[in-house]
């Protein structure tokens, strides 16, 4: 509540049945935080970017099942004739222009709140460069079916959906090529740290690079059995939420 600012760093569906639910979800969330002065912000992950394109490797049956009931959906377009009837509804509920991707459009791939860049996989120099709000522009006139195909900066290896360069294990250290590269996009972003997903971290939240990119992907849909954690980002204080024991660390990397 208040001017709490809430982030998901992606990759919401494909992590078993339900997932329409998990949407709408965010989407509600979304619009109550709003009107109580806060903000949640759901960004698109490579598994939203995925389901897009019909790639459909990590869908479950029950998750082609979960979207024949979407009001408007026409699964018998002749567009669709290449895909298997079970997976129709899905995919004209995900197709650019359907009902859900145009729900995932409405969402960014990376955002600055306060002095803290978000990502689903991280920011590189290249991205800076290639422009933030451009990524963001052309990912969403993609999804909304205004662009023929996904612009090649979000389905490339690197991406900012796809990229794991400061995810590595072990962990990236000042001074190595990853940091180098992490210092430079933050500089070039006006920010402090990043927070990224899309890599498992098995023994949870983890920081590399002084603290300077956290990494928050704990696996803990029930899909992949992980447990519950948060990052809590409050002015230069950076707390790991578990149900289990609380650390935190400042910015200079001080535990408290």
């Amino acid at each position: 509540g208040g001017k709490l600012v809430l982030v998901q760093t992606g990759d919401e569906i494909d992590r078993g049945d339900g997932e329409q639910a998990i949407v709408d979800l965010f989407d509600r969330l979304a619009v109550e935080a709003r009107a109580a002065g806060g903000a949640v912000y759901a960004l698109n992950g490579n598994h939203e970017v995925m389901n897009v394109q019909l790639d459909f490797r990590y869908v479950t049956e029950g998750g082609f099942k979960d979207f024949e009931d979407v009001p408007g959906l026409d699964a018998s377009s002749p567009r669709l004739a290449p895909v298997p009837p079970p997976a129709r509804a899905r995919a004209a509920a995900f197709f650019p222009g359907g009902v859900y991707a145009k729900k995932l459009a409405a969402r960014d791939v990376i955002i600055a709140v306060g002095d803290t860049v978000f990502a689903h996989g991280g920011v590189l120099p290249s991205h800076t460069r290639y422009g933030i709000a451009r990524i963001n522009r052309e990912v969403r006139a993609w999804m909304e079916g205004k662009s023929p195909s996904a612009p090649a900066v979000i389905a490339a290896e690197d991406s900012p959906v796809w990229a794991r360069l400061y995810s590595t294990d072990p962990a990236p250290t000042p001074g190595s090529s990853p940091c180098a590269a992490l210092d430079q996009t933050l500089a070039a972003m006006s920010a402090k740290r990043m927070v990224v997903g899309h890599t498992v971290q098995r023994n949870g939240v983890t920081s590399a690079c002084g603290d300077k990119v956290w990494r928050i992907d704990v696996g803990m849909a029930a899909h992949y059995g992980g447990k519950p954690a948060a990052l809590e980002i409050a002015g230069d204080t950076v707390r790991i939420l578990t149900g289990e024991a609380t650390g935190a660390s400042s910015a200079s990397g001080e535990k408290k």
